[in-house]
């Protein structure tokens, strides 16, 4: 989105380490101009401004005006590098914009409204993208896209080809991905301790299905050992024959 702002650069003579941590110490950053077949250029420029561009609601669809050597282009923020510890802007890649071309641009999507399904069906809404990548003239580039989900229903999706487009606007790879989508909230699984027996512990029915087996074996042993009582009398009226 082209905004009305004019941030003033100065032509760096030389280049290298040397020449960066003087800029640097000079309250300014390097960067670096290119683009709409010119010569790119080495600059200084400041660093606050271009991270108040960076963190506004544009970000880094934003197209501004660059004035260097009297000359003014318009340029967006096509890179920049941050130091890693203190956060603060080191680097920044400006890229020259020709108003007449077509450009692609990644621009953010939000969600409006509450699903029926969510409401209804006790569902659940996930965002999967929040962005679409589109390609048009610089002065159409949106700040956001907005979709209404408000009418989705468990199962049901809004996908990139949903997104509102107008004038140059045009949507760049697959119409068929997901932007957002309403999903059933899965049951919680709820382990059934008491049904399950316990580690080391007999199955229910084991000690009384064992007890008739050794009933059984006991039995047997006691029908084919003889009575003590009956093998001594039989043995006392063999002694008496043997007698007579």
């Amino acid at each position: 989105m082209r905004q009305d702002i004019t941030v003033g650069a100065e032509v760096r003579a030389s280049r290298g380490k040397n020449e960066a941590r003087r800029t640097r110490r000079a309250g300014k950053i390097p960067a670096v101009v290119y683009g709409a077949y010119k010569d790119a250029i080495s600059v200084s420029i400041d660093p606050r401004e271009i991270t108040r561009i960076i963190r506004s609601k544009t970000g880094f669809n934003t197209i501004f005006n660059l004035a260097v050597n009297g000359e003014t282009a318009p340029v967006m923020v096509l890179d920049h590098q941050v130091d890693p510890v203190k956060g603060t802007l080191l680097h920044a890649d400006l890229k020259r914009i020709d108003l007449t071309k077509r450009i692609k641009v990644t621009i953010p999507v939000v969600t409006r409204g509450e699903p029926r399904g969510v409401k209804t069906q006790g569902g659940l809404l996930e965002l999967v993208s929040r962005a679409a990548e589109i390609e048009c003239l610089p002065d159409e580039i949106p700040g956001h896209f907005t979709v209404d989900v408000s009418e989705l229903l468990i199962g049901q999706s809004k996908r990139a080809s949903d997104v509102g487009l107008s004038g140059s606007m045009k949507l760049v790879g697959a119409g068929d991905v997901v932007i957002a989508h309403v999903v059933a909230l899965r049951a919680e699984e709820t382990p059934a301790a008491a049904e399950t027996p316990a580690a080391g512990a007999p199955a229910a029915g084991a000690t009384g299905a064992a007890e008739p087996e050794v009933i059984k074996k006991g039995k047997k042993e006691e029908e084919g050992t003889p009575e003590k009582g009956k093998d001594t009398d039989k043995e006392k009226e063999k002694d008496k024959g043997k007698k007579k």
